[in-house]
């Protein structure tokens, strides 16, 4: 039996999903800066637009694919909806009302929130092991609830004064952000049979762009783009193309090769990748709560993901 083929393309598969949900969590930190830059629905909007002008190429169909059928098209409507369009607001307003460190212990709980979707939808059993995953993501979200903000990110900024201020909402948003990303990975799956990960890249990046364009025009049209620094520009250019290109795209080439259940190992990168963005580049620190919740979160991870025995 010849496998030094398939475990190199599966190995591959590996990489592609470990480095997109590693630059989720970096991005999903690095948008504190953006959103004190610009008003949210005004970036999501510029972030489709620049992705829309780097992909125009992607959108062809290629030759061994089918036509997309009336499914399939609800498919790619209800992906770029919920887990690029919603995903996005929910989450750039929810980390101008938080800090990073705080996004990434909530985002740990993607992993469970998967398992049950895929128990509601799938009809997959819901495990002894699964279930205390469940319990540990609760736990640590509770305790985050429960701990002081331990941002310490420039004060002068509208965001960081918002972050002390209203951390609730910050902490909800994102946990709604987490649904949209449960969302996300449940329909990928399915759409992966169907489309090719570039294709897929470039239609739901352009509902979102459709779909932010009202609120993006109307933002824009009352907006000051001279005041927006050039590294500021950088930083969201760099936003837009690891958003709505690069990330999508791994996941999905993965994704392909890869059950949706053992996919969900990488999501363990996302939050890491966020909180350690968050302490090394933003400057925000680890109360002692949030370690704990943070560490308990994490735990719940290892028991969603770890592989079970093989028969």
């Amino acid at each position: 039996m010849n496998s030094a083929a398939p475990a190199s393309g599966r190995l591959v598969a590996y990489g592609c999903l470990a480095l997109s949900m590693s630059l989720v969590g970096g991005y999903v930190a690095l948008s504190k800066p953006l959103v004190a830059a610009f008003p949210v629905l005004l970036l999501a909007w510029l972030r489709f637009g620049i992705a829309a002008l780097a992909m125009p190429h992607w959108l062809k169909r290629s030759p061994d694919e089918p036509p997309m059928t009336t499914r399939t098209r609800w498919l790619v409507f209800l992906e770029s909806f919920l887990g690029n369009f919603l995903f996005s607001i929910c989450m750039l307003f929810g980390v101008s009302l938080t800090s990073a460190v705080s996004a990434g212990v909530i985002m740990a709980s993607i992993p469970a929130c998967v398992a049950v979707a895929s128990w509601l939808f799938l009809r997959e059993r819901i495990t002894v092991r699964i279930g205390l995953a469940i319990a540990c993501a609760a736990i640590g979200i509770g305790l985050l609830a429960l701990s002081p903000s331990a941002s310490h990110a420039p004060a002068s900024t509208a965001a960081a004064s918002a972050s002390t201020s209203m951390p609730w909402l910050g902490n909800l948003l994102v946990f709604c952000a987490v649904l949209c990303e449960t969302a996300y990975a449940v329909i990928g799956k399915s759409l992966t049979g169907r489309l090719g990960p570039k294709r897929i890249a470039s239609l739901i990046n352009l509902w979102g762009f459709v779909l932010s364009m009202p609120f993006g025009i109307w933002f824009a049209l009352q907006f000051d783009f001279t005041a927006v620094r050039f590294g500021t520009w950088a930083l969201l250019v760099a936003y837009a193309l690891a958003a709505s290109i690069w990330t999508v795209w791994l996941w999905m080439t993965g994704l392909r090769h890869v059950p949706a259940a053992q996919a969900g190992v990488f999501a363990v990168l996302l939050p890491v990748s966020a909180a350690l963005v968050g302490v090394l580049v933003l400057g925000e620190s680890l109360s002692s709560p949030q370690l704990v919740a943070f560490v308990v979160a994490l735990i719940g991870v290892v028991l969603a993901t770890w592989p079970g025995r093989r028969t």
